[in-house]
């Protein structure tokens, strides 16, 4: 009788992680035998008793062999993460056979081999009187330290392994990295290996990464994937690739809700496609975003802000103020606000934030407030470009509408410098310039690029006030003002009154 496809697939064991089970495509394959390797603190024992904490809830057997730590010890882990480890079995192999008074039993062979032996046969032992589904054993370094030479220990390895073949028991084997370099014979034993490593920047928390070195009988997602240990356990972000991920939606415009700003942009903003607001500072970019945000709550869509340098609160005080009360939440008609700290969010939780804000949150429109933060965030500016893009892509994908802030150093003239070229990722570009007339320091905003469709190619005063954001007439009777010092043109009454119309705005 032929199989069907499903039959033929082999059966996955869930990690209880769901970022490592969809870097895994699905999960751990059953009755295999897996490496988890790092240095002591990367998460190993966290990420194993998460793993028989999943089968627990499964119903399955589970059995954790700890060489290296006590029971009391596994289960104040267990209880700084809020877990019970009620269901798994926990059996401590050190108390009889690495006796340290030298009260052992006088025989021709060296003490390391015997201990070895007695070590290997009651963990089989016990392995074949529980008949576990799961199982962990915890650590191959002392493992290591007895058989004192690697051809003992890969046939120890083996033994364990052909042992357990057909068995129907899922392997989990910890190894802290004692052996120098990397153990590339207990890798090719295993039917798995995923590696957790830890560096430490220059300031900030400690960043974790996860990498799939190995992954016999199945794809996987390979890469770097950032990953945080807080009270609950392992959360892992897997390295985000756009082209993975997207649904269908509606092509449509955006509008801003102010008649002047949807004109020059030729109608408003496009769904599913991401709009870079430069200027310097003061000049009106978190505004303008902000004005998006409280449209599509309006509308009853939902929106969310990740600030990177404003305050919370300063940004709910300034939205009273210019007469766009924020209705903070998740659901429609709301605004989502995340404030967001460059030093102790790695660039996968990031990403990580705003897929959960699409997919599980339905936001219609996500702002990004700054670059300039957003470059903070990362481990090295190479990658940046990358990962912005990758981002956008997926942002893209879901229908939409992104606002990204960028701060230009310096306040006037045409030296203004952006910390990165995100122009060319952008679908379309609105720059805001402050320039200096009659007396006063005034706002300016155009559009340079669009993508999506035509816009104007005028440039327009400026200005907030308790009622939100206006727009004057395109500024037809100064030239430079890009340049933060215009020229007024005196070819014209008519041109010379408007200018002292927009004096008095």
């Amino acid at each position: 009788m032929k199989q069907t496809e499903s039959e033929q697939q082999p059966r996955r064991s869930l990690s209880g992680i769901s970022g490592l089970d969809d870097i895994l495509h699905g999960g751990l394959l059953s009755g295999r035998f897996y490496l988890v390797d790092g240095n002591p603190g990367a998460g190993k024992t966290t990420l194993a008793l998460q793993y028989l904490l999943e089968g627990v809830r499964a119903g399955e057997t589970c059995l954790y062999i700890t060489l290296s730590e006590t029971r009391n010890e596994l289960i104040a882990n267990a209880r700084s993460h809020g877990w019970s480890l009620d269901g798994i079995e926990i059996f401590e192999l050190f108390s009889e056979e690495l006796q340290v008074d030298g009260e052992s039993d006088l025989t021709m062979y060296h003490p390391s081999e015997v201990e070895l032996s007695a070590t290997t046969r009651r963990a089989l032992e016990r392995v074949e009187s529980l008949k576990p589904q799961r199982m962990v054993f915890d650590s191959l370094s002392e493992m290591r330290l007895l058989a004192q030479s690697s051809l003992r220990y890969r046939r120890q390895i083996l033994g364990i392994k052909q042992f357990l073949v057909g068995r129907n028991c899922t392997v989990l084997l910890l190894d802290d990295r004692t052996a120098e370099g990397p153990d590339m014979q207990l890798q090719s034993i295993a039917h798995g290996v995923i590696s957790l490593d830890s560096y430490v920047p220059a300031y900030g928390r400690s960043s974790r990464q996860l990498r799939v070195v190995k992954f016999r009988g199945s794809d996987f997602r390979s890469g770097l994937h950032d990953f945080t240990i807080t009270r609950g356990g392992v959360t892992v972000y897997p390295r985000l690739a756009a082209s993975e991920h997207g649904s269908a939606y509606a092509r449509e415009t955006v509008p801003s809700g102010v008649q002047a700003l949807d004109a020059l942009l030729g109608g408003g903003i496009d769904r599913g496609t991401a709009t870079l607001l430069v200027g310097p500072p003061g000049s009106g970019k978190s505004t303008i975003a902000l004005q998006y945000a409280n449209a599509a709550a309006s509308r009853g869509d939902h929106a969310v802000i990740f600030s990177f340098e404003e305050a919370k609160a300063i940004l709910f005080d300034r939205a009273d103020g210019l007469g766009m009360p924020i209705i903070e939440g998740t659901g429609s008609g709301q605004i989502e606000v995340r404030q967001i700290d460059p030093a102790e969010v790695a660039p996968g939780e990031f990403a990580g934030l705003v897929r959960q804000a699409v997919e599980q949150d339905g936001a219609r429109v996500v702002v990004i407030d700054s670059l300039n933060g957003y470059l903070n965030a990362m481990p090295e500016d190479k990658f940046l470009t990358v990962q912005l893009h990758e981002l956008l892509s997926y942002l893209n994908n879901h229908g939409v509408a992104t606002f990204l802030v960028a701060a230009q150093s310096g306040m006037l003239g045409p030296t203004m410098r952006t910390p990165i070229d995100a122009s060319y990722l952008a679908d379309a570009v609105v720059m805001l310039r402050m320039y200096e007339h009659a007396g006063r320091v005034k706002k300016a905003i155009s559009v340079i690029k669009k993508r999506s469709g035509a816009h104007e190619e005028s440039i327009r005063q400026m200005w907030f006030d308790a009622s939100g954001v206006h727009l004057s007439e395109p500024l037809m009777h100064l030239r430079g003002v890009l340049t933060g010092v215009p020229v007024e043109l005196l070819d014209g009454a008519g041109e010379r009154n408007e200018s002292r119309r927009s004096s008095d705005v």
